[in-house]
């Protein structure tokens, strides 16, 4: 194979998501301060800058407040500023109790907090980093780390384009760049692909407890006017995951324009391997404290991204021989709050400042270990440190139960309590074995409040080149029928949003195989996370593949 194209840059950053551009702007900011200033560099897979941010989102402002102080004067889509938060507990498919909010965690008020669309504000961040003369380059995968020989990260390089699924070149084939850095910033977001290899060959995780995750699933839709509140936030617990004893919760908020989002977070550490994240989201929006909203809307658009929870006690070390993992490749979000755009923002902040600084002292391909005092004097560390307890209680204890200690931790002692709950067990080693397990009672989709997987991925604009390599990669072929079709059912059939994996037979009911529609693809993670054998590798498709979300 020929030598690949390079390119020498100061700084690389992987993933055009809140953590990225933070770092890429306030590394731009700072070299107003250079006489040399920093060549930067970002490279996004999606088709363009949001493509693939999916979040609820409620978004604290505090990291704004700092990167971009004047944000208001120049345009930033915080439109709706949060009028009011409703907490329920949800008793079955018709009940509800509405949690008084002095009884809520402190963590889940949101005066002063704004509901927005976390890909238009990626958007809007994007053209603020170019603006000062960042490079971002959509549509570009990062697909490999690149190593000097003494074992530093040297850069990335982009997938090559134009693949067969055979492994042939075809027309128009374009072979991958070489990005080469002084320092890379891996901010790919929850269970980045790249982040995943470095935190295995530098032992990054070592003495943590394993990363904990939960799925989210969420559409945004159009409502009647006299049902749609503007800045309405709710949040509720319980029902429909309760019933297979599994945790999570929904949420339902009111952006501008008569659009609300509604979803529902399924923890990953569930055991029944016949519970569907995705049917248990289509049941949730029958509740009538949900339907009240919904019924009469418009659904515009669907979309699942897997979410990370584990907090400070999962967090592996962010820093290695050139280059750092910030953001949610390295689990900044705040599960307490629900929130991770200002935390994982926050750490792009902290990773800049200290890249700027070994880079000003004639450093290359360091290890930048002032990186993990300067993130532990921040305030995003502290926050994540006061609310630590929080995910590991819901595991424990359960909603009801884990709510109850995290107000007595977080509203009484504010997070002050001299002990820190673990969590063990990985989500992939939860599961029953399908015979002892209940299978629950999931509803035909009406086809107006709830929908069936295919045509919610329509509406996620989910797109691949189809003839290409799958990126969806089984270590051994045998696994989903000897071992996890035998034992739990194939729960890939369940876990997947989008329809990806299914067992199918010859026609008298023989020969199960697996058979992977990559093309669904939304991108969420969720296989590599929950497969009970670890067997799945999600690695990058070709660049713009994957889904286009619209305000998602």
């Amino acid at each position: 194979m020929s030598e690949r194209e390079s390119m020498e840059i100061d700084v690389v950053i992987v993933g055009a998501g809140p953590a990225g551009l933070s770092a890429a702007i306030k590394l731009a900011q700072l070299n107003e301060t250079r006489d040399e200033p920093l060549s930067i560099v970002v490279v996004e897979k999606g088709s363009e800058v949001g493509a693939h941010i999916l979040s609820g989102a409620v978004l604290e402002p505090s990291a704004l407040n700092e990167l971009i102080p004047d944000w208001k004067e120049k345009g930033a889509p915080l439109l709706t500023e949060v009028s009011a938060d409703d907490i329920y507990l949800m008793k079955n498919s018709e009940k509800a109790q509405k949690i008084p909010g002095f009884f809520a965690p402190k963590t889940m008020h949101n005066t002063g907090n704004y509901v927005i669309s976390l890909g238009n504000l990626c958007r809007w961040l994007g053209e603020q980093a170019e603006a000062l003369g960042v490079e971002v380059f959509p549509g570009f995968a990062a697909s490999e780390i690149l190593y000097n020989d003494d074992g530093s990260v040297k850069g990335i390089a982009t997938g090559d384009m134009g693949i067969g699924a055979d492994g042939e070149k075809k027309d128009g084939y374009m072979q991958g760049m070489e990005l080469h850095a002084k320092y890379t910033l891996f901010a790919e977001g929850c269970r980045g692909h790249l982040g995943k290899q470095l935190i295995e060959k530098f032992n990054l995780a070592e003495g943590k407890d394993p990363q904990h995750y939960g799925i989210g699933i969420k559409e945004l839709w159009t409502v009647p006017a006299e049902q749609h509140k503007p800045g309405l936030v709710v949040h509720s617990a319980g029902w429909p995951l309760d019933e297979t004893s599994s945790t999570g919760g929904g949420f339902l908020y009111h952006l501008e324009d008569n659009q609300v989002v509604v979803g529902l977070i399924t923890d990953l550490s569930y055991s029944n391997p016949h519970v569907s994240p995705f049917d248990e989201f289509q049941r949730y929006k029958h509740h009538p404290v949900i339907a009240q909203y919904l019924t009469g809307g418009e659904r515009i658009s669907y979309g699942a991204r897997a979410l990370v929870k584990g907090g400070l006690q999962s967090q592996p070390k962010m820093h290695f021989p050139g280059g750092l993992l910030i953001g949610d490749d390295a689990g900044t979000l705040n599960f307490a709050k629900i929130k991770g755009s200002h935390t994982a923002m926050k750490s792009g902040m902290v990773a800049a400042e200290v890249v700027a600084e070994a880079i000003t002292e004639g450093k290359q391909h360091t290890d930048l270990t002032k990186f993990y005092d300067a993130y532990k004097a921040s305030w995003a560390y502290k926050e994540l440190h006061k609310q630590r307890n929080f995910g590991p209680a819901q595991h424990k204890w359960g909603n009801f139960f884990g709510a109850a200690y995290a107000f007595i931790d977080i509203n009484i002692f504010n997070g002050m309590l001299p002990w820190t709950l673990r969590d063990p067990k990985p989500d992939h080693q939860q599961l029953k074995p399908a015979a002892e397990s209940k299978k629950p009672q999931y509803l035909k989709p009406d086809g107006k409040l709830s929908f069936d997987k295919l045509s919610s991925v329509f509406i996620s604009n989910t797109n691949h080149e189809e003839d290409q390599p799958c990126h969806l990669q089984l270590k051994d072929d045998s696994i989903p029928i000897d071992h996890n079709l035998a034992l739990y059912d194939e729960p890939a059939q369940r876990y997947c949003p989008a329809g990806v994996y299914e067992i199918v037979r010859n026609d008298d009911g023989s020969d199960p195989r697996l058979q992977i529609n990559a093309q669904n693809c939304v991108h969420c993670k969720t296989c590599d996370i929950k497969d009970p054998k670890q067997n799945i590798n999600w690695v990058c498709p070709e660049g713009t593949g994957g889904p286009n979300y619209p305000n998602m």
